[in-house]
């Protein structure tokens, strides 16, 4: 079996370590931990790993995160992926900071970058594992909370939620979606 898994975020180094780039951090500690580097291809950098024998891509899409459908579908494509092999990891406005959650299919929320995955795939049956950033914005500063740097605290958090996410996309790819879910979802306070 064959899985893609995308995080998403923004290129370009000054978008690092921003809440909207949270996926991309987790792709990095997962591709670091697996002593893998990722190479720029078509619509992103990807990286290959293994896990029981199971082939996994890593995909962080080069299309900024509003079109992130276009790396995800393209790859998918190329791979010969099944929507239903397809993880996506994402920041998430109305979690707080620190809050997982996995689901196996599922709206946009209100993420630009899911919208256009799903509406490029012409489905919402992709599974996607949301990572809360908070959303301690004034009225209208949304564009910049999202694109704002994570804290100290924040930061030193990061490589136990990547543990956690990297943990639950193995349970998905080993035991399947509903297991995951039901393992990832019920550890999260």
């Amino acid at each position: 079996m064959n899985y893609l898994v995308a995080g998403l975020g923004n290129i370009g180094s000054e978008y690092a370590f921003t809440r909207h780039n949270m996926g991309f951090m987790v792709l990095d500690a997962w591709a670091q931990a697996s002593n893998t580097s990722f190479s720029t291809e078509r619509y992103g950098d990807v990286a290959e790993i293994s896990v029981k024998g199971r082939k996994i891509t890593l995909l962080k899409p080069s299309t900024y995160m509003n079109l992130s459908g276009n790396a995800v579908r393209y790859w998918m494509n190329r791979l010969d992926i099944p929507i239903s092999s397809i993880i996506v990891i994402c920041d998430d406005l109305n979690l707080p900071f620190g809050t997982l959650r996995m689901r196996k299919k599922g709206s946009d929320g209100g993420h630009n970058g899911l919208k256009n995955i799903q509406d490029l795939l012409g489905s919402q049956d992709y599974c996607r594992i949301r990572m809360g950033i908070g959303n301690e914005f004034r009225n209208g500063g949304q564009v910049d909370y999202v694109l704002g740097r994570l804290d100290a605290e924040q930061l030193a958090k990061m490589p136990e939620l990547a543990d956690k996410v990297i943990a639950g996309v193995k349970d998905f790819v080993l035991a399947g979606p509903d297991r995951a879910m039901n393992s990832f979802n019920s550890k999260q306070v």
